[in-house]
């Protein structure tokens, strides 16, 4: 049977997203080049996920990303977690720092690239505002009765900064995990993670329909 307590066993690469004020200016003497600032992590503002057992608090606390940025990590900038890099730690056009606010980017893009230059004009548009980024849990800490989990060291090595249309439900960030454990629970706690999918992905004013396994494995995964 699944305890609160199997959250303090999530592992793998996390994402999170948060609304941000991002920034472009164009960068001096550069004719094609564009700057983009913004927050790709807020520290110590608690937001609310989700996993198979309910709602619980999480928060990035001060500090989660110091250990990792003195080991200069190898960090991308991408839109929507995906595609070409546009900016990356390596070459020095992507470069993060942690203050008071959180996990600080300031990026320098080649807006002669298309992909790029629909990226810039969405933002100064204000069509996007949120940034998310993935990172590795290093070091943690629960609540005694694990309903709040503090975030208190991440790796940032091989993730990304990514400008995004929509930060995805915190819930999706344990996806892959909720899927394996999937198949561990015991027929309690299955049952009546079927049972609660059914009555979410339940058609309004449509006669009582029965969700299929493999329809309440893709929905609990994201799919």
């Amino acid at each position: 049977m699944s305890v609160k307590s199997d959250r303090a066993k999530m592992s793998g690469t996390e994402r999170r997203a948060f609304p941000v004020q991002l920034e472009v200016r164009a960068k001096k003497g550069v004719s094609n080049v564009s700057t983009i600032e913004g927050y790709a992590s807020v520290t110590e503002a608690p937001f609310e996920m989700w996993d198979w057992l309910g709602p619980y608090s999480e928060v990035v606390r001060t500090g989660a990303f110091a250990k990792t940025l003195t080991e200069n990590p190898q960090v991308q900038l991408l839109l929507n977690h995906g595609g070409l890099a546009m900016a990356y730690t390596k070459a020095g056009s992507l470069r993060l720092a942690e203050d008071t606010t959180g996990l600080h980017m300031e990026a320098d893009v080649n807006v002669s690239r298309s992909d790029v230059g629909d990226m810039v004009t969405a933002i100064e548009d204000q069509a996007v505002d949120e940034m998310s980024f993935a990172f590795r849990v290093t070091r943690q800490q629960w609540s005694p009765d694990y309903d709040q989990r503090d975030i208190l060291e991440v790796d940032l090595h091989r993730g990304d900064v990514s400008v995004v249309n929509f930060g995805a439900n915190p819930a999706t960030s344990v996806g892959a995990m909720r899927a394996a454990d999937f198949d561990r629970l015991d027929e309690t706690d299955a049952r009546a993670l079927y049972e609660r999918l059914q009555r979410r992905f339940q058609p309004a004013e449509a006669e009582p329909q029965t969700l299929s396994l493999f329809q309440a494995q893709a929905a609990l995964i994201g799919l």
